[in-house]
């Protein structure tokens, strides 16, 4: 099979790029491999350009990138482009495609190119973010766009493609800029690998936790309350409240202390951080007396507050701070998604300050934890440790212990690990918690962060066995990573169906008439003494109505009270885990809530 391009010093570049600068590499052949998807994909952006441009010869085009997703197309036009125009485009991507024209390449300086483009607004836009004095086009038949490429040698090669959805985007991210129109694509090089990949989209549409969160009042989002700002409705908050619980004793049984930090630090406090100068474009900022103060992004600052408290010895350590600390972060308005990417949301932080003898021990407790939860919740997952990145503070020998004590704890417990280069926080690396739901998606949750800078900056330090001043270590680590995200994960992992031991609800309890309500009550009263939720379904409706509105929210477990049950003080289950129907008394149904929800234990 013949390479479509060349992989050389860890850099992919297209056939012609490779001629022009005369490189000799590995190649890189058509299949579904990252490096080649990549270079697939991004040739299938330009592909849907110029059949976007046939169609619609008005368009501008800003940028076309590859993602995880796939790809997009951010353009302009004065038409009308909706969901019901994507098979009309991807028909002409069909027929350009036939053609099988060749991609060519060819440079012109800055200036050509702003001359030649000097009536495309966006194209003068792209021109801005480019630093360099010379620009590449890649054209392909009468198409023609700034791009560094790598491409296909010619988009005959370009078969198994569908656009996915149609979206709005703001130029740049920036809600102050114009809207743009922006189509999603996915692209493989085999047609059984696009056909699972859309059985895949469609289980995740039926899926998306936004859906479910609506039709099971998990959480709801309004527009005057501000976007991204979740707020919680009852069966939300019984869910939330659940998980807080479990993960509460979890903490305590492994010797963590709960702590609470401000919501608001003086400016003063993010400046020592770095966080000021290295994270400031995230944060909110504030005045308060003629004083600034910054909304906490992170709740590592406020621990070490904590820590700063009392003087402590190396007896002590480690020491151990964990908070379910609520933080805001700024996101742009077209990257916000549900629960999964909101501006306010709350963390299961946790910080550990331990000596260097400590990290190894202290990393395998945490990755142990992590197991616990993962596999608790029915959870694939995989390690990533991530290295300094372009934006870091403190000294680099520092970053190069600290990257090696990470390795050498996963390697001395045969722990499988990828590395992920550059991918660390900005004071220190971290190995990043990746999982695989019900159907296949990969997604970041936890993290286990190695931090020597910020001791350094806040001068933290313990008394050594001689009495001499030592700086501790501090490790950052949340498993979940936010209550938002994760549970919106959780919700789309379960499909709403979740386990009696985390679901919002445990029982629907159904009176058949009036008469029955209070013993309907009673029954409540009792599961709410065993820690079980319950909601009564009495509404003047008929029996069979209100038993399908409670099949809608999911809830595991629905009982009907009627005559007989009263009578002899059983209750007429309908299971919906195991689809069956059956009778218990009462203490043998009360006996087994109380073991499904105690089944589990962090």
């Amino acid at each position: 099979m013949s390479s479509i391009a060349i992989k050389y010093n860890d850099e992919i570049v297209d056939l012609v790029t490779a001629e022009e600068r005369g490189i000799e590499g590995e190649g890189i052949v058509l299949d579904n491999s990252p490096e080649s998807l990549d270079v697939l994909r991004h040739s299938t952006a330009h592909l849907m350009a110029q059949a976007i441009k046939s169609l619609y010869p008005d368009a501008e085009f800003y940028v076309g990138p590859t993602v995880k997703e796939g790809f997009y197309y951010d353009f302009k036009t004065e038409s009308e482009v909706g969901e019901g125009d994507l098979k009309k485009i991807e028909k002409q991507m069909l027929s350009f495609a036939k053609k099988k024209y060749k991609i060519e390449k060819y440079e012109i300086s800055m200036d050509e190119a702003k001359e030649k483009f000097k009536d495309d607004h966006l194209k003068l836009a792209v021109m801005e973010r480019i630093p360099s004095d010379t620009v590449s086009i890649y054209k392909q038949g009468e198409f023609e766009d700034l791009c560094r490429g790598p491409h296909l040698p010619n988009i005959g090669l370009i078969r198994y493609f569908k656009l996915t959805k149609i979206a709005g985007a703001y130029l740049g991210g920036d809600s102050k800029n114009e809207m743009l129109t922006r189509i999603y694509g996915i692209a493989f090089a085999d047609k059984e690998s696009l056909k699972a990949h859309m059985d895949m989209l469609a289980q995740a549409e039926k899926r998306d936790h936004r859906k479910l969160g609506n039709e099971m009042k998990l959480f709801t989002f309004r527009e005057e309350v501000g976007a991204g700002f979740p707020i919680w409705l009852p069966a939300g908050g019984r869910l939330r409240a659940r998980l807080e619980s479990l993960l509460f004793k979890a903490h305590r049984k492994r010797g963590y202390e709960p702590v609470r930090g401000p919501e608001m630090l003086r400016s003063d406090l993010w400046k020592t951080s770095g966080h000021y100068q290295n994270y400031g474009e995230n944060m909110y900022f504030t005045n308060i007396d003629e004083l600034e103060f910054g909304v906490k992004p992170m709740n590592c600052v406020g621990h070490i507050k904590v820590y700063e408290d009392e003087l402590h010895s190396y007896r002590d350590l480690p020491i151990k701070y964990f908070e379910y600390g609520v933080v805001h972060r700024h996101e742009m308005t077209g990257a916000l998604h549900g629960l999964f990417r909101v501006r306010e949301f709350t963390q299961d932080d946790a910080h550990i300050f331990c000596t260097v003898d400590q990290i190894e021990e202290q990393i395998i407790e945490v990755v142990d934890f992590v197991d616990k939860i993962m596999s608790t919740f029915e959870f694939d997952y995989k390690m990533m440790i991530s290295t300094k990145p372009e934006k870091a503070v403190g000294d680099a020998e520092v970053w190069e212990k600290s990257e090696a004590a990470l390795i050498k704890a996963m390697e001395a417990h045969n722990l499988p690990y990828e590395i992920d280069e550059g991918g660390g926080a900005f004071y220190g690396p971290k190995i990043d918690i990746k999982i695989l739901d019900a159907i296949g998606r990969e997604w970041q949750c936890g993290t286990i962060q190695l931090d020597n800078n910020l001791p350094a900056r806040f001068e933290l330090e313990y008394n050594g066995e001689d009495n001499e001043k030592i700086q501790p270590v501090m490790i950052h680590r949340a498993i979940l990573g936010s209550f938002e995200r994760f549970i919106g994960i959780l919700t789309e992992h379960y499909a709403g169906e979740f386990p009696m031991f985390i679901a919002p609800t445990q029982v629907a309890i159904v009176p058949v008439a009036e008469t029955h309500k209070e013993y309907a009550k009673l029954l409540s009263d009792k599961l709410i003494d065993i820690n079980a939720d319950s909601e009564i379904y009495a509404k003047n409706d008929s029996l069979n109505k209100r038993i399908r509105t409670a099949e809608k929210t999911r809830v595991p477990m629905i009982v009907v009270i009627g005559d007989d049950e009263i009578e002899n003080k059983t209750v007429a289950i309908r299971d919906r885990h195991t689809r069956e129907q059956y009778t218990l008394s009462e203490e043998e149904f009360l006996k087994l809530i109380q073991t499904k929800i105690n089944e589990v234990n962090f």
